[in-house]
């Protein structure tokens, strides 16, 4: 996800991302919309990072790819979080 992209964009993206994301690994009715925000933002930051360290430049990306990416971190986040808990 692109630092450039503004705050309202990150909130956005982040959300939807978080959202689907909770979905996906069934914690949706445990999770309010402050969490899948913040769910879907740190994911973003970790797999714009991981995409980075190999080698992707994702600051130009679009919107597809910027939600691709913060879907696939948020997903990792909420699996390392059920990891974490049990």
């Amino acid at each position: 996800m692109s630092l450039g992209m503004g705050i309202i964009g990150w909130i956005i993206i982040g959300g939807l991302a978080g959202w689907i994301a909770s979905m996906i690994k069934g914690k949706n009715a445990q999770m309010g919309i402050p969490a899948n925000i913040a769910a879907g933002v740190v994911g973003g930051l970790l797999g714009g990072f991981a995409l980075k360290l190999v080698g992707v430049d994702m600051s130009n990306a679009g919107f597809f790819s910027s939600f691709l990416t913060c879907l696939v971190g948020a997903v990792v986040v909420l699996t390392i979080l059920n990891m974490i808990r049990k």
